[in-house]
């Protein structure tokens, strides 16, 4: 496996033949391996971009502390089938007086961007910039972050991207918990109070949230219709969603959508 850090070197030698890339923030788990795994498969080169794009995160969220591992993440990288990983410097993407930004705007402001603004306004221009730059024939995303791949869907669309949006299956431990770096950051108590998550989501049933703190539990209209959460358990933030075979509320036991509401 090769490793790139900057564009001009990508750009001497860019990959060739049908290009899948993978993009991620490190920190690597089963689920980015199966994303990787994924590309492998449906591909000719693989690249992985570790990147962890301070334009995504808001004030006072964990861009310092969140973990990284170059070192690990490259050796995982490789295992899975990567043939290039890209690990650009935040100067690189963001270089002195950048000043173009992508919104996806109606996408990118409920959920997850009521509580992060301008958060999917980074996703999006971080992953064109990588798009432009790995020209890639798929790009691949975890269902995990549904909202994130309904976004990077739209701006597809509305740019006339030549790239597929690949979706694969969330990775989850046994208990249920979804995959996911932030998960380091729980201690043991916090982590059995995490199960809730999962578990609320898997029966439609908002009242098994209560005690965490809620920022939304809610039913959206992506492709496809997701059954969607986001909590909070300590200092960590955790999403979560279910896929839903019908759009329709029915079955759905929300209570309150935002904590403190009456149901």
């Amino acid at each position: 496996m090769r490793i790139v850090r900057t564009i001009a070197e990508l750009r001497r030698d860019p990959p060739s033949g049908t290009v899948g890339l993978v993009p991620t923030m490190g920190a690597f788990h089963e689920g980015h391996l199966s994303l990787i795994r994924g590309a492998r498969a449906e591909n000719e080169t693989v690249v992985v971009s570790l990147f962890v794009n301070p334009a995504q995160f808001g004030a006072g969220e964990d861009l310092e502390r969140y973990p990284r591992d170059e070192q690990r993440d490259a050796r995982l990288a490789e295992d899975a089938g990567a043939d290039l990983l890209f690990v650009p410097s935040a100067g690189a993407i963001y270089p002195p007086g950048f000043q173009t930004w992508i919104e996806v705007e109606e996408l990118g402001r409920i959920l997850e961007g009521e509580f992060r603004p301008d958060h999917f306004r980074g996703v999006a221009t971080v992953c064109l910039k990588l798009f432009n730059l790995a020209r890639p024939q798929r790009a691949y995303f975890g269902q995990k972050d549904a909202q994130q791949a309904a976004v990077l869907k739209r701006m597809v669309r509305d740019l006339a991207l030549d790239v597929e949006i690949r979706v694969l299956p969330t990775v989850r431990d046994p208990d249920g918990l979804a995959l996911s770096s932030r998960n380091a950051y729980l201690s043991q108590e916090e982590r059995a109070r995490a199960l809730a998550l999962p578990r609320a989501l898997a029966q439609g049933d908002r009242s098994l949230l209560d005690g965490l703190e809620v920022d939304y539990f809610e039913v959206a209209d992506f492709e496809p219709p997701v059954l969607a959460a986001a909590v909070r358990i300590g200092r960590t933030r955790l999403i979560d969603n279910v896929v839903l075979e019908t759009p329709s509320r029915a079955s759905i036991s929300p209570g309150p959508t935002r904590e403190g509401e009456p149901s």
